[in-house]
């Protein structure tokens, strides 16, 4: 069984930084790949972010300069870093792996940029 758990999420102003952990419990061998999407009121649950097991990462154009996701070293562990915060980029933000053509997401984690 897969688990994933999101932490990191707040409240932050505009133009200030934040940085998501999802942290995958069970039996994961290299997980193919881990990626953050987000999800909006109102809106459709969005690719925000996606790292391979090789290290190669994907962004929205939306976060390309602002954001940037790593792994962990023990390959269980992804993060996203968020850097000048804007007021829409205030969502839900969910962990997905991907490992052996199944899914697993995490709960999610709020982040809310406003003054």
């Amino acid at each position: 069984q897969v688990q994933l758990v999101e932490s990191g999420g707040g409240l932050v102003q505009p133009g200030g930084s934040l940085r998501l952990s999802c942290v995958a419990s069970g039996t994961i061998f290299n997980a193919d790949v881990m990626s953050w999407y987000r999800q909006a009121p109102g809106k459709e649950r969005e690719l925000v972010a996606g790292i391979t097991r090789y290290g190669n990462t994907n962004y929205a154009e939306s976060v390309k300069g602002r954001f940037t996701i790593s792994r962990g070293n023990a390959k269980n562990t992804v993060y996203l870093q968020m850097n000048s915060l804007k007021p829409e980029d205030t969502a839900v933000y969910y962990c997905k792996l991907a490992l052996g053509g199944s899914s697993y997401w995490g709960q999610g984690t709020q982040v809310t940029v406003s003054s």
